[in-house]
């Protein structure tokens, strides 16, 4: 006889619920039969929480990091077992790498069949264990709001990141009585009022200081605290890899990001003048620290103070002289109750130096071929709305966008710090249906575009109308730039033969077309602003037009010279 307060469930039912009490209002899958039982429970829910099915198990798992990034939120993805694992692996390395909470739900062979080698089975604590950072199985029926409970924490405590929770088919179809989870709070970690202290010192003391700001834990209201701390504080800023939203651009402290290709002189500075290194939530991984070259390892050259979350990091690669575990929020609190100091005029100069160098970094510069991207992306940066969400993968395409656009809001990027390909067209897919009133432009190169092209289906489907920019030099640019400096006139794999990429639009409803010439581009972008259903805009480059200050030939001929 089932009990009025906590009635006979099936474990699809009583998942679904847990997610609903805890806020979740979206799940992004494939379905598969071996979760059928969740599928069914998130029927109940259908008015409070959105399922959107995708068409690969990759576009899913994306379009869940891009929605932990754009609301702080746990990320939901659902998927079956064996394949749709795999490809959803790809996801959940992005959101460890990028520190993005996550939690994807497996359906799983059931509990009698395990060991056997059953139709798809995988051992998910095996496969996901350096991934993810909890990863877990759920075998107990009644125990499911627990493990839910626990996935929800541990994926946005300390460092966030996935969790990965596998779901026994008979688990998911098994009736239980049992209660429902109690959400709770979140706990945040503060500075001490000591480290506090003894950073106005060190502030005190420095001549040529740097603040770096990225990580995970942010929100506006924590980006908006960050721009007041360098105004009061007089610091520079720079954002770390592919965290260029994190201040406005337009700041005159902002100096830039640090990372591939960063302003000039930045790196010199960075390696031989600065005297306090200030890392508010960046880890400094291989791409902001250029390769581990930019800070010596594991004693820096300069002071260093560095904040983050997660306890675990400090220390991780670099021995900070002051190590503060805290989030960036609770930090900046903290921080604007400094005494003020006389960082304002003592730094005007070293400040506004840096500033002015980033001011010119923005000019376009000359290309090979009609087409120059530096001066659509410039067109872009000051034609579209602050609040525009601009999403791209990896490759070298993604140069241009990382040097001549200025993000003026928080949360107008998505780009995985993980350098993983296919990720900017789910990410604005994502980024439109939880944010539709932004205009959201996806940048991909050919390459980058046609590995989640598909998901063009999913964002007609639910009504997202994303533009799309398919930069297109028929070939990987980024390995073959790799080949012509190691191995030149050794090329192989990297040419690429592709479809008219507006047709293939076309098939998906979506309309388009195909600029060649820079000056034709403002029209494009206007006509595709225009569309409620979405807009291609195919840019033909030159091969050429490798990088902004390198053509193909120029590097060719680097490589050339470096073999002699």
């Amino acid at each position: 006889m089932s009990d009025s307060t906590n009635p006979s469930r099936h474990g699809g039912q009583i998942l679904a619920t847990q997610l609903h009490l805890l806020g979740a209002d979206t799940v992004f899958c494939v379905p598969g039969e071996s979760y059928l039982g969740l599928l069914d429970g998130l029927y109940e829910h259908r008015n409070s929480m959105r399922v959107i099915s995708c068409r690969h198990e990759g576009g899913a798992a994306n379009m869940a990091d891009a929605y932990g990034k754009m609301t702080g939120k746990p990320g939901i993805c659902a998927v079956t077992r064996g394949p749709g694992a795999t490809n959803a692996s790809n996801g959940v390395h992005t959101a460890f790498q990028d520190s993005t909470p996550m939690i994807l739900l497996i359906g799983q062979v059931g509990r009698s069949m395990v060991d056997r080698e059953a139709f798809q089975e995988i051992d998910y604590r095996r496969m996901f264990g350096q991934m993810a950072k909890w990863v877990a199985q759920i075998d107990d029926i009644t125990r499911i709001p627990e493990y839910i409970s626990r996935a929800w924490k541990i994926c946005q405590s300390g460092r966030p990141g996935p969790v990965v929770l596998a779901l026994p088919e008979d688990v998911m179809s098994g009736f239980a009585e049992v209660a429902d989870l109690r959400p709770t709070p979140l706990t945040e970690s503060a500075p001490t009022p000591d480290a506090m202290s003894e950073l106005s010192d060190m502030m005190a003391k420095a001549n040529n200081p740097l603040l770096v700001v990225g990580g995970p834990g942010w929100s506006a209201e924590c980006a908006q605290m960050a721009a007041d701390f360098a105004t009061r504080s007089g610091l520079p800023v720079a954002t770390a890899f592919r965290f260029q939203d994190y201040v406005d651009n337009t700041h005159e402290n902002y100096v830039g990001v640090v990372g591939i290709a960063p302003v000039a002189g930045l790196k010199e500075r960075i390696r031989n003048e600065v005297d306090l290194l200030i890392i508010l939530g960046p880890r400094m991984g291989e791409m902001t620290s250029q390769g581990y070259s930019l800070i010596d390892i594991p004693n820096p050259q300069m002071k260093m103070v560095h904040i983050h979350p997660g306890p675990d990091e400090l220390g991780h690669v670099y021995a900070p002289d002051l190590a503060i575990s805290s989030s960036p929020t609770e930090f900046l609190k903290a921080a604007m109750n400094m005494p003020k100091g006389s960082g304002q005029t003592r730094w005007a100069t070293w400040r506004q130096e840096q500033h002015a160098d980033y001011l010119a970094f923005l000019e376009p510069t000359d290309v090979p071929g009609p087409l120059n991207m530096g001066h659509v992306i410039r067109h872009m940066s000051e034609t579209l709305p602050d609040t525009a969400v601009m999403t791209n993968g990896a490759g070298n395409y993604a140069v241009w966008l990382h040097r001549f656009h200025q993000h003026r809001r928080y949360r107008t990027q998505l780009a995985p710090t993980s350098g993983s390909m296919g990720y900017g067209v789910p990410a604005a897919i994502s980024a439109k249906l939880t944010m539709p009133e932004r205009v959201v432009v996806s940048v991909a190169g050919d390459g980058c575009f046609l590995m989640t092209a598909q998901e063009m289906a999913t964002a007609k489907q639910f009504g997202a109308a994303v533009i799309y920019l398919v930069v297109n030099n028929s070939m990987f640019g980024t390995i073959r730039m790799h080949q012509e400096r190691n191995y030149p006139t050794r090329v192989v794999a990297t040419d690429l033969v592709n479809p008219d990429f507006v047709a293939y639009a076309a098939s998906f409803g979506i309309p388009g077309e195909k600029v060649t010439r820079t000056e034709d581009f403002a029209d494009a972008l206007t006509r595709a602003q225009a569309s409620t259903v979405g807009y291609l805009i195919e840019l033909q480059v030159d091969p050429e037009a490798l990088t902004p200050v390198q053509s193909l030939s120029d590097v060719r001929a680097q490589g050339l010279a470096s073999q002699t």
